[in-house]
């Protein structure tokens, strides 16, 4: 639609004498004596008004301001051209205040910039920095002693930037500096100038200068905490470990549950707000988004929040960094912030609440055989070292009940895995450190009142930059010395890695963990609170309206922990996993608990062909041809595995007949179709959604979220109703480095295949974290 010149539309003036005959005049009543001064004067006033309006051909400053929402949703409007709101974006006029309608696209960009500018605002006041980075280490010839008055830390640096980077980017911009130091992996970088009049044009060319698409912002360097000699310096900022781990840990756990349920309110507005964006022109808005004004906006009911039976001493899994405290003493503990942000030093966890008094033992023995070992620990600027982290997982008794006082009462198993890097070590001097560190953690553990279990001790080398681990790194297996009139050592054989072990408990089953499961990367171990997590499964299998014809979908199943947990509760469990190991892991714990109606498949291949297929096998095969998914390109998938499973068919009975119609008679048949998913914090596969949403059998899906944000996201894709045109692929479209998580689904929204979308139904908040500011989120989709 073209925009239409100002000078063409017609006046209101022009637009009412038109419709009044020429040739008719309006006859005044006579007024009063007493009036007729009253009268006069409201009669001038009228034809000035009137000659006013006849003179001006400038309609109203806020004419086509603001979006039609009647054409927006219709498609038309009844009053046509004549309409004071504009018929899409081309007709759309800035405001009188420089502003744009908020639901235009041009006032979303502003809306967007502006949040992004506050959030940049709000990551610098929360960036902790440090003089430490500043020292030369690098024997290029610029250290010394630094000026803190001229020197700045500039931030939103792109992390794949060095020293040598930087340096040409100043170069670039005309700055004049005497010291330049940046580390790959950090968004910051620290300056020094040789006066004040340098600092001055550095902080003029620098700040808000774009680069790759982030404002830079200069900031003052923190100075050290204590000096070089040991003194505590007073004008040094302090953070401790309990803030930055548990930042709610100062408030009653009450006021920590009426926080975590607003923000999960916060969360369901978003949903309703962002539905409505991506709704399609022309449709009705779907009827749970009309209801939400009933509800205050949310998108659905929040049934409340479900407290945590421990809150104190809850994690079963404790990953202690390696490094050095504020005051230079070598620690093993939690670091006090972002290594990105510039941030090292490691504080002891002694005053964090959700942490158990055995894992915070372990550390302290850790620490202690730090502190003689000849090997050094790892250096994060220079990316060196030995010694990385401690990650201690604990397994609990079955069935025991344990209160704050007694947490540590319901570990029964301990299993220690040290993360290591062993490049440029002699396998000597490495194999008597890993001797000696055996030792120290046995005599550790009996000498602590009560002795502290130790059942598996496992070392993992890592060679990259962080310590996040991919899963094929290579585990080493440590024997435990026991005393038993005299040392002896565990027999340590080449399968004993697949024997070691230990168990947790949850709903009265009974779960194996390897060493390998810890190093996977979607959610494929139990909770970090076992506790809650009971809890959290019973939730999710009353929501789901579970019987035994029910097939129930365990996506994202991990170790099968949520399956598992319900496998009695329904006729079949298929639990979908991408990992190998989890997937093996899930199959042992089927077979100790005894559970034979469970299926675990592992598969990197596309969600829609598993999923078609598992509904095909299991379904009634009248009611499977009934509901064929609506997308084409499902219909050929469909078609092809047909043809695979007739040509089997056939060959099968070429060679026995009469063996296959009692093998199809014996298949199981469910009516009931259920999907539970609890995906890792990036939430749902795009594939998965697809499949999820373009399966009409499938009614009923409970969303488990460790991240609310990205199930906001995933549920847009699931319930806003689908576009006319399906299938069309906008390939030009590139994503937007400072797109959200909400926007970039309802951009996939859009090529969502023609499917009868999902409602939100209900939601519940689970704390599984307290005394921190996460929260799990448990919603109930049907349709």
């Amino acid at each position: 639609m073209t925009s239409s010149s100002l000078d063409e539309l017609p006046s209101a003036a022009e637009t009412l004498t038109s419709q009044i005959p020429s040739d008719t005049a309006p006859i005044d009543p006579i007024p009063s004596s007493n009036d007729a001064e009253a009268v006069g004067e409201k009669r001038k006033r009228d034809d000035d008004e009137k000659t006013t309006n006849l003179e001006s051909s400038t309609p109203s400053p806020w004419f086509k301001t603001s979006l039609c929402s009647y054409f927006r949703r219709q498609g038309s409007c009844s009053h046509g051209a004549a309409c004071k709101y504009a018929h899409g974006e081309n007709e759309l006029r800035q405001k009188p205040d420089n502003t744009w309608d908020p639901t235009s696209e041009r006032g979303k960009k502003a809306k967007m910039m502006s949040e992004n500018a506050v959030k940049e605002e709000e990551e610098v006041g929360d960036v902790m920095f440090t003089e430490e980075m500043m020292d030369d280490n690098d024997g290029g010839g610029d250290g010394g002693v630094h000026d803190l008055s001229l020197s700045k830390c500039l931030v939103h640096l792109p992390t794949k930037w060095q020293s040598d980077d930087l340096k040409t980017f100043l170069r670039e911009q005309g700055v004049e500096y005497k010291f330049a130091k940046k580390r790959r992996g950090m968004m910051v970088g620290f300056l020094t100038f040789e006066n004040a009049e340098q600092l001055k044009n550095g902080v003029e060319i620098l700040e808000g200068k774009n680069v790759n698409n982030k404002s830079l912002k200069m900031a003052d360097v923190l100075p050290r905490t204590f000096d070089k000699n040991g003194a505590k310096n007073p004008a040094a900022k302090l953070k401790s470990a309990r803030e930055a781990v548990t930042p709610l840990a100062d408030l009653s756990y009450a006021d920590q549950l009426e926080q975590k349920k607003a923000s999960i309110a916060q969360m369901l507005k978003k949903l309703t707000r962002n539905a409505r964006k991506a709704c399609p022109n022309g449709k009705s808005l779907p009827e749970w988004v009309l209801q939400s004004r009933e509800i205050g906006g949310l998108s659905c009911k929040l049934e409340g929040i479900i407290e945590s039976p421990l809150v104190n001493g809850y994690r079963n899994k404790c990953e202690f960094s390696t490094g050095y405290s504020v005051e230079g003493k070598l620690t093993v503990g939690f670091m006090l912030g972002n290594f990105s942000a510039g941030v090292t030093a490691v504080e002891e966890a002694v005053n964090c609440p959700n942490i158990s008094k055995l894992a915070c033992r372990y550390a302290s023995i850790f620490q202690s055989f730090l502190e003689k070992s000849r090997l050094p620990v790892w250096n994060r600027f220079k990316s060196c070292g030995f010694w990385r982290q401690l990650t201690v997982r604990e397994g609990s008794k079955p069935g025991v009940v344990s209160s704050d006082e007694d947490a540590d009462s319901r570990i029964a198993e301990v299993m220690l895995m040290v993360q290591v890097c062993t490049t440029d070590t002699d396998e000597a001097e490495v194999a008597t450190e890993f001797e000696e560190m055996a030792k120290a953690f046995a005599e550790g553990a009996r000498a602590s009142s009560p002795p502290l279990p130790l059942t598996v001790l496992v070392v993992q080398d890592h060679v990259g930059i962080s310590n996040v681990a991919p899963p094929d790194c290579p585990l080493r297996l440590l024997p435990i010395p026991v005393s038993d009139n005299g040392t002896t050592h565990q027999d340590q054989s080449t399968n004993v890695l697949t024997e070691a072990r230990i168990h947790d408990h949850i709903n009265n089953l009974r779960f194996s963990i390897s060493p390998t499961a810890f190093f996977q990367i979607s959610k494929s171990l139990i909770q970090v609170n076992t506790c809650a997590a009971e809890k959290l499964y019973s939730l999710a299998g009353d929501w789901a309206d579970l019987g035994p014809d029910t097939l129930l979908f365990d996506v994202c199943c991990g170790t099968g922990t949520i399956g598992l947990t319900l496998a009695h509760r329904v006729g079949m469990v298929i639990g979908i996993e991408m990992n190998a190991s989890a997937v093996s892991d899930a199959e042992r714990n089927a077979k100790i608990n005894g559970i034979s109606n469970c299926k675990f498949i592992c598969s990197k291949a596309c969600a829609e062909d598993v999923m078609s297929s598992l509904l095909t096998e299991y379904l009634d095969v009248s009611e499977t041809e009934e509901a064929k998914p609506p997308s084409d390109d499902l219909d050929k998938q469909n078609s092809s595995a047909e043809e695979i499973s007739n040509s089997e068919v056939e060959n099968n009975e070429q060679k026995d007949s009469s063996s296959s119609e009692p093998e199809r008679s014996a298949k199981p048949q469910f009516k009931n179709v259920v999907a539970i998913v609890d995906p890792p914090r990036p939430g749902l596969h795009p594939d998965v959604i697809k499949a999820l949403r373009t399966h009409p059998r499938l009614k009923t899906l409970v969303y488990i979220s460790c991240n609310p944000e990205t199930l906001v996201a995933n549920a847009i894709e699931l319930c806003t109703p689908s576009f006319e045109k399906t299938g069309q692929e906008n390939k030009g479209y590139r994503r937007q480095s400072r797109m959200g998580t909400a926007a970039l689904a309802r951009h996939r929204a859009k090529k969502m295949p023609a499917s009868e979308p999902f409602k939100p139904v209900k939601a519940m908040a689970v704390d599984l974290f307290p005394h921190t500011d996460h929260c799990e989120m448990v919603m109930l989709l049907n349709r």
